[in-house]
């Protein structure tokens, strides 16, 4: 439980309580950074071993978010074979578990916690988005929009493992 203080600052009325709601949050961060990691590594399989063809359910669609609907569909499904499936599911799951980090860092009160979890659910949604794109037009620049993105996640979920820590806090 939280109130303010009247000068525009959050006070923890249950401390052992916020502090266990900023390890949960450090842990969720913690497995997206090893999560992030495997989605490095099937992308780099999907770049070397698979060749998207030209023509699938969503390429070059005629509306933006239809196409991405259709062509992660079809990755995941039928179309683009193992590595390219387990890179789009794993990715589904990474944008799950990113809102459901920022939805928990809410409810730990903590800034750093809201702040990292933020930038790193609007990276990866954003990567997210990218990877779809990539799909429906085979641009490279979808690609390293996308790769920028999931450094940029990365990076605040590695930084809020840090800043939660034992010694951060």
């Amino acid at each position: 439980m939280a109130e303010e203080d009247g000068g525009g600052h959050i006070v923890d009325l249950n401390p052992r309580a916020g502090a266990r709601r900023r390890e949960l949050v450090r842990r969720t961060e913690f497995g997206l950074v090893i999560a992030l990691l495997a989605q490095f590594l099937l992308g780099m399989a999907v770049n070397l071993f698979v060749k998207v063809p030209g023509s699938h359910p969503g390429a070059k669609p005629p509306e933006y978010f239809g196409g991405v609907l259709q062509s992660v569909g079809w990755a995941v499904t039928d179309g683009g074979g193992l590595w390219l499936a387990l890179h789009a599911g794993l990715g589904l799951l990474l944008v799950l578990v990113a809102l459901a980090a920022f939805l928990q860092s809410i409810g730990s009160h903590d800034p750093a916690a809201v702040t990292t979890t933020v930038v790193g659910f609007v990276c990866v949604l954003g990567a997210g988005f990218n990877g779809g794109s990539f799909l429906n037009y085979a641009e490279d620049f979808s690609s390293m929009i996308m790769a920028s993105l999931f450094a940029v996640a990365m990076g605040s979920y590695a930084f809020g493992v840090y800043l939660l820590g034992p010694r951060g806090r």
